[in-house]
């Protein structure tokens, strides 16, 4: 039996955080301790991301990092997530300060991995689990929670590497996403995550779920509000608007994907969709919810994307006025279909791209947040900012840890709690005001 202090770091997506936190449940149900200081640890978990290149080379160089504290308590370093899952032939030999090799989904295997190490075997299991974990240990605040109701991607787009590190879609079964949201216990925001979550069920069930699933999560008494995070552009159903508007449980807020404006440049990606279809949906969905936040993300200098499309990608951000977007360079992935194709854009082109992408939707940004100046909005109390010397919390069209924040003043607020903050101030990101019943 095991008994040593455990400690994670735990890098990349919101979805690559709810497999680190199932590792952690693992460690708590043995009743090992849990240390968020790494040089305390005895075993440190790396849970890894290897979307792009520059996520591996992070990763190995966290890797590399954690074996200075050798020269403390540490005892053993586990590395789990998508770098071994897809890498783990080329990184067991080299990769000597690793112990331990876990895939994505390997966590029930912790133990017998670490049994087998502290032995004085080196360990390799990735993809070695046949059965599900069933226990997690929420990493985030206690009133958030991330609740991931897929695996995989079937959607292959050329650019992208999921598919070959995740494998083809799969859902998660309905009954064990209820069981497993209700035994979060109180939870004030719940954010749903996939790499698609509109379409979920298809696979499962042979029809799309996304909705059903929607609305049991909505009856449970312990959860708040819901967030639905990358839905797709061509599975925003009419059924599933009409969720959202009516659904008071589920928070005006859609992030979709869009990934590029240009019909030639989307085509190349295998995106489905056009620039005029993108902008139709928009226009369709703010009909409906007139005071619908949407968010997206977008990829500059895609092979073969010239200046001009460049440009209307531009004007694009102009047209559509989306409230929050994120702005990446194309990076060349080995085994991508884009990888092999002609006209690479140069570093230096593709980050001058993203930087004027960046002012452009700045520029619309600022313009949609000083529209909130005056009012009074709800906002969920995320705790302190002591360089601010105020309260943070975000509205309903402020996603943890990628959109801006709301900072207000009040004698007193709890993390957790929803306030009516009147806002005084804004800029390009974030909003600046006051606890309306202070004022």
């Amino acid at each position: 039996m095991i008994d040593k202090v455990f400690g994670m770091i735990s890098l990349g997506c919101d979805k690559n955080r709810v497999d680190g936190e199932r590792l952690l449940g693992e460690i708590r149900a043995r009743g090992c301790p849990i240390t968020d200081d790494p040089s305390e640890a005895q075993i440190l978990i790396v849970n890894t991301c290897a979307f792009l290149n520059a996520a591996r080379k992070e990763a190995i160089e966290t890797v590399l990092e954690c074996n200075g504290y050798r020269k403390g308590k540490l005892e053993k370093i586990v590395v789990t997530g998508c770098l071994p899952q897809k890498y783990v032939k080329e990184l067991f030999a080299p990769l000597t300060e690793a112990d331990v090799f876990l895939g994505v989904n390997d966590a029930p295997l912790l133990f017998e991995a670490l049994e087998r190490s502290y032995a004085g075997e080196r360990v390799d299991l990735v993809g070695k689990c046949t059965t599900a974990a069933e226990r997690r240990v929420r990493s985030t605040a206690p009133h958030l929670a991330y609740l991931k109701i897929s695996d995989g991607c079937s959607n292959h787009c050329t650019y992208c590497l999921i598919p070959k590190i995740r494998g083809k879609y799969r859902s998660y079964p309905m009954e064990s996403l209820i069981k497993e949201a209700e035994e979060l216990g109180r939870v004030e925001e719940l954010v749903l995550v996939a790499q698609d979550t509109t379409r979920y069920g298809e696979d499962l069930y042979g029809e799309n779920r996304f909705v059903e699933l929607l609305k049991r999560l909505s009856a449970l008494d312990n959860i708040g509000r819901i967030r639905l995070l990358y839905c797709y552009p061509e599975k925003i159903t009419e059924e599933l608007v009409a969720e959202v508007r009516d659904n008071p449980k589920i928070l005006h807020y859609l992030d979709i994907p869009l990934q590029h404006s240009e019909d030639r440049i989307l085509k190349l990606r295998g995106r489905r969709g056009s620039r005029a279809e993108y902008l139709a949906l928009l226009r369709r969905l703010r009909e409906e919810i007139p005071d619908l936040a949407i968010r997206t993300t977008f990829i500059s200098g895609f092979p073969g994307e010239t200046e001009e499309e460049h440009r209307a990608l531009i004007s694009f951000l102009e047209e559509a006025k989306l409230l929050n977007c994120g702005f990446f360079a194309y990076s060349r992935e080995p085994e991508t279909a884009a990888y092999r194709m002609a006209g690479q854009v140069h570093p230096s082109t593709k980050k001058r791209r993203v930087k004027e992408l960046y002012r452009a939707q700045a520029r619309v940004s600022a313009a949609l947040n000083a529209s909130y100046v005056g009012k009074t909005l709800r906002v969920l109390c995320d705790g302190i900012d002591y360089e601010k010397s105020c309260f943070e919390g975000r509205t309903f069209f402020q996603a943890p840890d990628i959109d801006g924040k709301t900072f207000f003043t009040a004698r007193r607020a709890e993390t957790g709690t929803i306030y009516a903050v009147k806002i005084d101030r804004a800029d390009e990101y974030d909003l600046y005001g006051h606890l309306e019943e202070e004022s």
